[in-house]
């Protein structure tokens, strides 16, 4: 585990720019799996200039981790934020675009394996410890990616966000471990408690992103409030 400490949000989104853009250089097809949310926003900002109309990124394939439907909605929430954040802006092609669903996910492995596996996936952390759709107490750290129906009685349900029977998908731990590349990128104070458990602390299911510690290759983006924490 590579623990990168940069200044602000700026600088952390910054080297997490100039990861992905060394990844996606590389001279051959690139399969890429990209996160949705509030952090990788300067990420895509920084991104978007380099990619926008250059053929020299037509080898890059972009994959979501997880994804939770819409009824009535044609996408689903996560690829529709990636859409807005990155792909429509960034005017990427729809070939390149690989949509998990609640409909193919258990094709997921199998097509990203066909498809030469992905070389890295840029995730964020949740307040509570999980990440991608890995939740506490829905998680086993052997799932591969699998399908979540929602009870209601989940400590990290919200009924403003969804609604009991509602189902998602999400790539899971064992699959995350298969990525080549593991990029977490965590800014603020509010998530610098659960930094240090999750780096720092026993591999637990209570806080799902531990196991994380254990990727070969996983390198953590951080501002300096985010670590400040850290040993």
């Amino acid at each position: 585990m590579r623990v990168i400490i940069k200044k602000d949000f700026d600088a952390m989104s910054e080297t997490a720019k100039d990861i992905l853009l060394g990844t996606m250089s590389q001279d051959k097809r690139v399969n890429l799996s990209i996160t949705a949310g509030r952090t990788p926003v300067k990420v895509y900002e920084k991104l978007i200039p380099y990619v926008k109309d250059s053929d020299d990124f037509n080898n890059v394939h972009y994959y979501n981790f997880d994804e939770i439907p819409v009824e009535n909605q044609a996408e689903g929430i996560t690829i529709s934020e990636i859409r807005k954040l990155y792909l429509t802006p960034a005017n990427v092609s729809e070939k390149n675009i690989h949509k998990l669903t609640v409909e193919n996910y258990e094709q997921q492995d199998e097509r990203l394996a066909l498809d030469g596996g992905l070389d890295a996936m840029l995730i964020g952390l949740g307040g509570d410890g999980h990440f991608c759709g890995n939740m506490p107490t829905t998680t086993e750290f052997e799932y591969a990616t699998y399908k979540i129906k929602v009870t209601g009685d989940e400590p990290w349900f919200e009924p403003s966000m969804m609604h009991k029977g509602l189902e998602f998908v999400t790539m899971g731990p064992k699959s995350v471990f298969k990525v080549k590349h593991l990029v977490l990128i965590v800014n603020g104070e509010s998530k610098a408690e659960m930094v240090k458990k999750v780096l720092q602390g026993p591999v637990d299911l209570a806080y799902p992103a531990s196991i994380l510690q254990l990727h070969p290759n996983f390198t953590v983006i951080l501002d300096e409030d985010a670590a400040k924490y850290l040993n």
